[in-house]
């Protein structure tokens, strides 16, 4: 498994000069390379690019590659083992074992006493247990191999610490538009012809390829194979024709958690077209609409609370309709829901004070309520004075005696400071005014 291909013997058909290469897919056909061939990875492989400062030193340690398929992380690797003169061995977590880690560590230290490294690629390599991650360990502290493992799942999650002390992370970047476009633009050259596909079918086509690089010149064979003499596809025929494909997310994994991420920021900066766009990704996806519908819930009381309390009434509401109408009909309650927490007001008042009084509740430990609010159910708690001086607030003016209810030990705390916005402004004109009446009866 190096570098270099080995040539293969000659056949009749070579020597009679009859020879044809088999058809190679276009993605292999646009393998770059060089490294500043490689697209869309210009903060690791432009001038001031992490790898671009590591070449110029001409040391490579361990590396992480993160980041989606097709963003050409094991094209890097290859290019880097080529650079570095290091031997390039490749296997993938998915079908090797343990007996086969074993065989190639051997090689590379055979190798190594020949004076030759080795760049150890290893594909999925998330998909390794913890056991098989440790033994990396000892032949990467002795420079047996330099490691480069690639994931498309959060290193931090499916990676052992030692492990990742040991390799630098590098994240690889899903490819944009106009990444996409040089690919697109590579592939024409190379096949001699243009895409059939007018202004905004290319586009289109740019969106489909959702940031993969590999997946965009797929979808471009797929174009030229179904296109007749002179034709040009238009966005609806182009959709048609390629089936587009299904979106790049694993609910389980880095897919999930960043779009009800981006779906839950985007309420809470009150913008409702962002926030169904990700409600519709999801939707789109397969995530369970349930499960979205309870994190509206939970972003109707942290992010709106009290400044408008019907957020909470709405979002509990599309959960209840969601249930009664199931998919796709209740989808729509979930999406009104999401509207209406995007364009509610905003505030987390109530979800810093809880989170306060909760500080202070661990830290305050078991201190007793101050006795007049105490209630004395027996001749001894009586005498104790439980319950003795407390005023009953009906029996007072304005239904407000004003007294003190923290501990006494504790002294006046104050965890609820409501904005000047939304339905809160109403509460802050009452607490205004009862800390005013609290002041003049006696209170603290």
């Amino acid at each position: 498994m190096g570098s270099r291909a080995k040539r293969s013997t000659p056949t009749l058909f070579a020597a009679a000069g009859l020879e044809k290469d088999a058809p190679r897919p276009l993605a292999d056909k646009l393998r770059p390379t060089q490294l500043p061939e490689v697209v869309g990875q210009d903060h690791l492989l432009g001038p001031d690019g992490a790898l671009t400062r590591m070449l110029a030193t001409r040391s490579l340690g361990s590396l992480i590659f993160w980041g989606p398929p097709g963003t050409g992380k094991t094209t890097v690797a290859r290019l880097l083992a080529e650079t570095t003169d290091l031997h390039f061995e490749q296997i993938s977590a998915i079908f090797t074992g343990v007996a086969d880690l074993k065989k190639v560590f051997e090689e590379a230290r055979t190798r190594r006493e020949t004076g030759q490294g080795t760049l150890l690629f290893v594909d999925e390599i998330h998909r390794f247990n913890r056991a098989q991650q440790d033994s990396f360990l000892p032949v990467m502290e002795d420079g047996t191999i330099v490691l480069v493992g690639a994931t498309t799942e959060n290193p931090s999650f499916e990676l052992n610490a030692p492990l990742l002390s040991r390799a630098r992370v590098l994240v690889f970047k899903s490819l944009d538009a106009e990444a996409i476009e040089k690919l697109l633009a590579r592939a024409e050259e190379i096949e001699h012809r243009k895409l059939p596909l007018d202004a905004e079918a290319r586009e289109a086509l740019k969106r489909m390829a959702d940031g993969d690089g590999r997946a965009a010149l797929t979808l471009a064979e797929e174009i030229w194979r179904a296109a007749r003499k002179d034709e040009v596809f238009t966005p609806a025929q182009l959709t048609e024709i390629v089936q587009r494909r299904a979106p790049i997310y694993d609910k389980a994994q880095d897919g999930h958690y960043n779009l009800i991420s981006a779906l839950h920021k985007s309420v809470r900066g009150s913008d409702p077209d962002a926030a169904l766009y990700y409600l519709a990704r999801m939707l789109d996806a397969g995530e369970p609409p349930l499960y979205i519908a309870r994190r509206v819930v939970r972003m109707a009381v942290e992010d709106i609370g009290l400044a408008d309390p019907q957020a909470l009434v709405i979002a509990n509401a599309a959960k209840e309709a969601y249930d009664f109408l199931g998919s796709p009909e209740g989808e729509l309650a979930i999406a009104q829901a999401v509207i209406y927490v995007a364009t509610a007001p905003k505030s987390n008042a109530a979800y810093t004070a809880y989170g306060a009084a909760m500080r202070t509740a661990k830290e305050a430990g078991s201190l007793l309520p101050p006795k007049h609010v105490l209630n004395a159910p027996t001749k001894l708690m009586k005498e104790e004075n439980y319950g003795r001086g407390y005023a009953y607030d009906h029996d007072q003016e304005d239904a407000f005696s004003g007294q003190d209810y923290f501990p006494e030990a504790l002294g006046r705390q104050q965890f609820y400071d409501p904005p000047d916005r939304g339905f809160e402004r109403e509460i802050r004109k009452r607490l205004e005014y009862w800390a005013k009446l609290r002041k003049e009866r006696g209170g603290s």
